[in-house]
C-alpha cells in the first residue's frame, strides 16, 4: 500500500504559467493526479500575460516528488524554474543555536558576566560543588549522546549523520519543556571510550539521554553509567519507548475492557526497544507473553542465547512455546512489534482473540500496515503520524527529564518510569477515549507537564517523603 504525501518530503516549485484562463487549477489538478497534495499556492509575481507561482506540494518519497516536478514541468505553457526541498532548507546551518540570558550592553554586564565577576562564582562552586546547579546552566541542561550506530531506520550511519537527528531531539527537549538540551555525537564505537567520554563530560549536565546507540551494546553502556553518575541517565530508545506503550497499553485496554493482568501479549522484537518494553510491562503486571525474534519464539531450549535473551527467556513463555511468531500470535489478545515489517498479515489478526490490540511500531514500515490490521483488531498503533494512534517517544522525554532536572534527581528508577506511563495515560479522559485516540496528541498541552509533575512526585517519595508533605513542611 502507497505511502500517503507528508510534509517530509515536501518541496516548493517556482512556476511560470500564462496569465489568465485555467493555468492555477491545472497545475493542482496534475498534482493530485500524480498522486501529490498541494499545501500551499502562491502568486509571486504577475505581468500582463504571465504569473510566476510558487507551488508547496507534499509527496511520498524523493522519487515521487521528482516525479511531481516533471509533470508539472511537462504542462503546456508552463516553466520550471528553482524546486527548493523544504526538509533541506529547514535544517541549513542546523536547527538550534545558543542564546545568551543577559544583554552585555556595557562595562558592567562584561565585569559580572565575565571577567572578573565570573571569579567569584567559581570560588564558590570550588567551595561547594553542589552550587553548580544553582549557579550554572547544569541545573537545566541535558547531553543527547549518540554514537551514531542505530539511527532511526537508517542503521549505522556515523556520528556526523547522526546531527541532525540530535539537534532535532534538543529542538523538542527545548519546545515542549524548556529544557536547554545540547547534542553530542561521539567518533567512537568502543563502549570503554563512550562510557568515559560520557563521564568527563558529565559535570556540565543535569541528565543524560542516550541515542541511537545499537543493542546489545546500549545495555552495558547505560548500565556502566548510571552506576558512576551522579545524574539520572536514559536511554530514549529503551525507556521512552517502553512509557509510552504502556500509557498506550494501559488505555488500550480500557477500551476493550481487558485488564493488563489478564490478557496474553505477543512482542515482537528483543532488540534494546523490546526488552525495555518488556521488562516495564513486567513490573507493570503483566503476566503472559511471548516474545519473538529473527528466529523464532524465545524459550529457554534454544541453543543461540546470549545474556539478554536468557534473560527473556527465564522471565517469560511460561507455556513453553516454541516455533514461529505467527503460531504464537493464535488467540493473542495483543501484540507488540517493535522490529521488522511485514512479519504478519491480517490473516493472523484475524486469528487474535476477541477485542485484539495490534501495535505495529516499526518505523517507517510497520510489522503490518495499520489499515489492514483495522480490518481485524480493536484497537491499533503504530509510530506513523498518517494514522490514529501515533506511538511517539517525543510524548515522555521531555516530561521525565523535566521531572528529573527539576527534583534534581541523582538517577531514575523503574518507579519513575511507571509514574510517567501512568501520567501519560491519564492525559486521556474517559470522556475522550476511543479505539482511535488512546494517546494524547505530542501538541497536547499539558502532557509535559502532567508527565514532569509524577516523575518529581516519584523522585521525592523515592527520598522519603511526598511532594505536598514537603510543601506542607515548608
Amino acid at each position: 500500500m502507497p505511502a500517503a504525501p507528508s510534509a517530509s518530503y515536501s518541496i516548493t516549485a517556482r512556476l511560470e504559467v500564462p496569465a489568465g484562463g485555467l493555468s492555477v487549477s491545472r497545475l493542482t489538478n496534475t498534482v493530485e493526479s500524480a498522486g501529490g497534495s498541494v499545501t500551499g499556492l502562491d502568486v509571486t509575481a504577475s505581468g500582463h500575460d504571465r504569473l510566476r507561482v510558487d507551488v508547496t506540494i507534499a509527496a511520498s518519497s524523493t522519487d515521487h516528488a521528482s516525479e511531481l516536478v516533471e509533470a508539472l514541468s511537462s504542462i503546456e505553457g508552463v516553466s520550471l524554474g528553482k524546486v527548493s526541498d523544504r526538509t533541506f532548507l529547514m535544517h541549513l546551518g542546523g536547527k538550534i543555536e545558543m542564546q545568551s540570558k543577559h544583554p552585555i550592553r556595557n562595562r558592567d554586564d562584561l565585569s559580572m558576566i565575565y571577567t572578573p565577576g565570573v571569579a567569584r562564582v567559581c570560588l564558590a562552586i570550588a567551595e561547594n560543588p553542589d552550587d553548580a546547579r544553582r549557579l550554572t546552566i547544569k541545573r537545566n541542561t541535558v547531553a543527547v549522546v549518540t554514537d551514531g550506530s542505530a539511527v532511526l531506520g537508517l542503521g549505522n550511519i556515523g556520528p556526523k549523520a547522526a546531527l541532525p537527528v540530535m539537534e532535532g531531539k534538543a529542538a523538542l527537549f527545548k519546545r515542549f519543556a524548556g529544557i536547554d538540551a545540547w547534542p553530542i555525537c561521539l567518533d567512537t564505537q568502543d563502549p570503554d571510550e563512550i562510557v568515559r567520554a560520557v563521564q568527563m563530560m558529565a559535570p556540565g549536565f543535569a541528565g543524560i539521554n542516550l541515542e541511537d546507540i545499537s543493542a546489545p551494546r546500549c545495555f552495558e553502556i547505560e548500565r556502566r553509567l548510571r552506576e558512576s553518575l551522579d545524574i539520572p541517565v536514559f536511554h530514549d530508545d529503551q525507556h521512552g519507548t517502553a512509557i509510552v506503550v504502556l500509557a498506550a497499553l494501559t488505555n488500550a485496554l480500557r477500551v476493550v475492557g481487558k485488564k493488563i493482568e489478564d490478557v496474553r501479549v505477543v512482542m515482537s522484537g528483543a532488540g534494546a526497544a523490546g526488552t525495555a518494553i518488556l521488562k516495564l510491562l513486567l513490573a507493570a503486571g503483566l503476566a503472559h507473553v511471548v516474545v519473538a525474534d529473527v528466529h523464532g519464539v524465545v524459550h529457554d531450549g534454544r541453543d543461540d542465547l546470549g545474556e539478554d535473551l536468557r534473560w527473556i527467556a527465564e522471565h517469560t513463555n511460561s507455556e513453553r512455546l516454541t516455533g514461529t511468531l505467527r503460531e504464537a500470535v493464535v488467540g493473542a489478545d495483543v501484540f507488540i512489534g517493535v522490529s521488522a515489517p511485514n512479519v504478519i498479515d491480517g490473516d493472523d489478526v484475524a486469528k487474535m482473540a476477541d477485542g485484539a490490540i495490534v501495535f505495529a511500531l516499526a518505523n517507517p514500515e510497520p510489522e503490518i500496515y495499520p489499515a489492514v490490521a483495522q480490518q481485524h483488531a480493536a484497537v491499533v498503533a503504530s509510530g506513523r503520524s498518517d494514522f490514529p494512534n501515533q506511538i511517539n517517544n517525543v510524548l515522555v522525554f521531555p516530561g521525565v527529564f523535566r521531572g528529573l532536572v527539576d527534583a534534581q534527581s541523582r538517577s531514575i528508577t523503574t518507579d519513575m518510569l511507571l509514574a510517567a506511563a501512568r501520567a501519560l495515560a491519564s492525559v486521556v479522559t474517559d470522556d475522550e477515549l476511543n479505539e482511535s485516540y488512546i494517546v494524547p496528541s505530542v501538541f497536547h498541552p499539558e502532557v509535559a507537564n502532567v508527565v514532569a509533575a509524577a516523575v518529581r512526585e516519584a523522585v521525592l517519595a523515592e527520598r522519603g517523603g511526598s511532594l505536598a508533605d514537603r510543601q506542607g513542611g515548608r
